[in-house]
């Protein structure tokens, strides 16, 4: 009875570490410049698009829009729009207006950053 209350002992202290020790130990140097310098992990928003550019992604099948000097590319979203064709009404132009107004519920704002793509040059 002792030998199978001393194993589940070890075993227990054993289980516990493999969780303990991964949170102590800090990632190689080298590690974290490749992910630094990975492509993948610049910002959307560090490119910059002028107005000109911006106007020319005004259909359904490539449809960008200017919320708050912030580009968009809401393509793959029109067909799920909700409200329809209302998201093309300011296709390759300024949205701000329209996606403050009151026919959009919070859950807009949670998905919207998933389409930036940059920022509008001024």
């Amino acid at each position: 009875m002792e030998m199978i209350v001393a194993g589940s002992l070890i075993l227990g202290l054993l289980l516990a570490l493999l969780f303990v020790i991964p949170r102590f130990t800090k990632p190689s140097q080298s590690k974290t410049e490749a992910l630094n310098n990975n492509p993948k992990n610049i910002s959307k928003e560090s490119r910059r698009y002028t107005k000109a550019e911006v106007s020319l992604h005004d259909k359904r099948t490539d449809c960008w829009v200017i919320i708050k000097d912030k580009v968009y590319d809401v393509t793959s979203y029109v067909e799920e729009h909700p409200g329809g064709d209302a998201i093309l009404t300011h296709a390759g132009d300024d949205s701000t207006e329209g996606f403050f107004g009151p026919q959009h519920g919070t859950r807009v704002f949670d998905i919207i950053d998933d389409f930036c793509i940059g920022e509008l040059e001024q």
